[in-house]
């Protein structure tokens, strides 16, 4: 089995990360560039299968800027078998639909019998991209799953809502997204990290893939404005001198909160 494992390289989210204002996207030369911990879920997913099935092989696969490299290096020295890195000047800011493009272009270029990946990014949270991944490539999608088992197959798993718990399956070749439910991924060992170093990281461009960033007639979200959050101001205290149930009720009618 072939397990394509979608990583995203976002800055370390235990710094505050700031947006530029001359750009609107996050400001990535500030902080560390670290893979995404619900990613690394997913990848600690295929790891698990593979304990079980030597034959199988797991590629990481990123959209990254070159800087994001090194990230996808813990990839490999956790477990995966190789790496693709999308790495293209005019992907940066790309939206969901581009992005989703990008890499469902990128699984076929690798080949796969599933896709894993985690349901939403800690920097975007969009949580749309696995499921338009599935669709480009015409295969079904079983997200936001808590509890994923892999056979040679299908894929069936437990969706967790806020009134049930629900049980889904699907064939194989399918695309999976997992939630932060999961366990978290393993510890790189020593013996992982220098077996890494001699590990495939292919880099390629959106023209290799075969996929034009800037048609004509393409859909795309554009940013039309961006301003900086406004600093907190005080707040209303109110103090009971026997009329603060009264005061309360006209603050939350003033500011339309009742």
């Amino acid at each position: 089995m072939r397990i394509a494992v979608l990583v995203k390289v976002v800055p370390d989210t235990y710094v505050d990360r700031t947006l530029s204002l001359e750009t609107g996207l996050a400001d990535r030369a500030t902080a560390d560039l670290v893979l995404d911990e619900i990613d690394e879920r997913a990848l600690e997913v295929a790891l698990r299968h593979a304990d079980d099935h030597p034959d199988t092989e797991i590629v990481a696969v990123a959209m990254t800027p070159e800087a994001g490299v090194t990230s996808l290096r813990k990839a490999l020295a956790l477990g995966a078998t190789s790496a693709l890195q999308v790495v293209d000047e005019r992907l940066v800011g790309a939206d969901v639909v581009l992005t989703a493009e990008i890499l469902a272009a990128a699984v076929q270029h690798v080949g796969f019998d599933v896709v894993l990946a985690g349901d939403a990014s800690t920097d975007g949270s969009g949580g749309a991209v696995p499921a338009a991944v599935a669709e480009l490539l015409a295969v079904p999608a079983a997200t936001a799953l808590s509890e994923v088992h892999l056979s040679d197959t299908e894929v069936t798993g437990v969706r967790a809502s806020d009134g049930a718990a629900v049980r889904v399956g699907a064939p194989l070749p399918a695309v999976v997204s997992v939630t932060e439910a999961l366990p978290e991924a393993r510890l790189a060992g020593f013996k992982g990290i220098i077996a890494a170093k001699k590990k495939t990281i292919e880099t390629v461009s959106a023209a290799d893939l075969g996929v034009d960033p800037e048609p004509a007639d393409a859909a795309r979200s554009i940013m039309i404005a961006v301003s900086e959050r406004p600093p907190r101001t005080a707040g209303t205290k109110i103090v009971d001198s026997g009329d603060a149930a009264e005061r309360l009720a006209d603050f939350l009618v003033e500011n339309r909160l009742a």
